[in-house]
């Protein structure tokens, strides 16, 4: 007996920050593709890139280049996404987007392989969309609570790395880096905006800073970036009523976003079991050990694909709340692995079709 086909898979913004972790993530998880085309724009077609240990040469984004493709993903700006994920879903491929395209879209799932694979079926646009990175963070631990006790609330600060804000991100906070280094401006204060001569993509200087805003302005002062944590959270949990309440905040990281959360839920909760329930959560780790100093900071993070939990504790005030720290990688799990984990949802679902 023949085993079934592999499908074939396309990555398109191969060239990109994200499209290059998502590469060494293909090379190293299962190998479950058969074909995986490289597809980035003209002006990078006919570079060479590795994957699965083999030169494979990118070719330039078209029509053309989905033909025989099966899954392709998407790690690419929101406007090309918008113009192409779905020619590509007309040509019957499933599209997988880490853009903010189609997020919102009824018809376009909001998946996180860990809370909502079954979701990745439903897919009447033939396209499925990965969550904001910053939602991302936090969603793995906070589906195992809710399974347990009901959520009914959230109040999250999220502290998030210049590479949220794409490669111009990195490049800014280690130009101003390199700016303030032996300046002395560290020991003075509102000496920064004289020293910085760009603040790159954000508001305010991001080095010795924290900027609180990320996104574009939306109504009434909230940021784009903020309703995504709202909005994108009741889609992947099935609560359309859950209260969210967020506020996004850069500070001067290169990788891993943190985020500071008080959730509120339907019973009473205790540490112990909330410490318990988040210890054998799928791609969860605890490391939740104050005493010994022991709680995630992104520099224990980066590069790794879990989410890691800390500092939980009971609220004082209030015995069916809990506050706890999550970080995550947001070019791993916030992007790239994600985006590659309902893509093997989506290779499963075809190969035992």
């Amino acid at each position: 007996m023949t085993s079934p086909r592999k499908p074939n898979l396309a990555v398109v913004g191969a060239t990109g920050a994200v499209g290059t972790v998502m590469l060494g993530i293909l090379s190293s998880r299962e190998d479950v593709w058969g074909e995986i085309r490289l597809i980035a724009s003209p002006r990078s077609a006919g570079r060479k890139l590795t994957v699965r240990g083999e030169e494979v040469e990118v070719v330039a984004l078209s029509e053309e280049a989905f033909d025989g493709i099966d899954v392709a993903m998407f790690d690419v700006p929101d406007e090309v996404s918008a113009q192409w994920a779905p020619i590509a879903a007309a040509k019957g491929v499933i599209a997988v987007d880490n853009s903010g395209a189609f997020r919102m879209d009824e018809d376009v799932p909001l998946v996180v392989p860990e809370v909502n694979a079954a979701a990745a079926r439903i897919r009447p646009r033939g396209i499925i969309a990965n969550p904001n990175c910053t939602t991302l963070t936090m969603m793995n631990g906070l589906a195992a609570l809710h399974s347990e006790y009901g959520l009914k609330e959230l109040v999250v600060a999220s502290y998030q790395a210049a590479s949220g804000a794409g490669q111009p991100g990195v490049d800014a906070l280690r130009d101003q880096i390199k700016q303030v280094a032996g300046t002395g401006v560290g020991e003075m204060a509102g000496d920064l905006r004289a020293v910085i001569t760009d603040n790159g993509p954000f508001p305010a200087p991001l080095v010795l800073n924290a900027v609180p805003w990320a996104g574009s302005l939306k109504e009434d002062g909230w940021s784009s970036e903020e309703l995504k944590v709202r909005n994108e959270s009741r889609k992947i949990l099935g609560l359309p009523d859950l209260k969210v309440s967020a506020t996004c905040v850069r500070i001067p990281v290169i990788t891993t976003h943190s985020l500071a959360v008080h959730a509120v839920f339907e019973r009473e909760v205790t540490q112990a079991r909330a410490q318990e329930i988040l210890r054998d959560a799928p791609g969860v780790v605890l490391y939740d050990n104050p005493e010994a100093g022991e709680f995630p900071t992104p520099n224990d993070v980066v590069g790794t694909d879990p989410t890691w939990v800390g500092r939980v504790r009971r609220s004082i005030d209030d015995p069916t709340a809990l506050d706890l720290f999550i970080c995550g990688d947001n070019l791993r799990k916030g992007a790239a692995l994600n985006t590659a984990q309902i893509a093997e949802v989506v290779a499963a679902e075809l190969t035992t079709a």
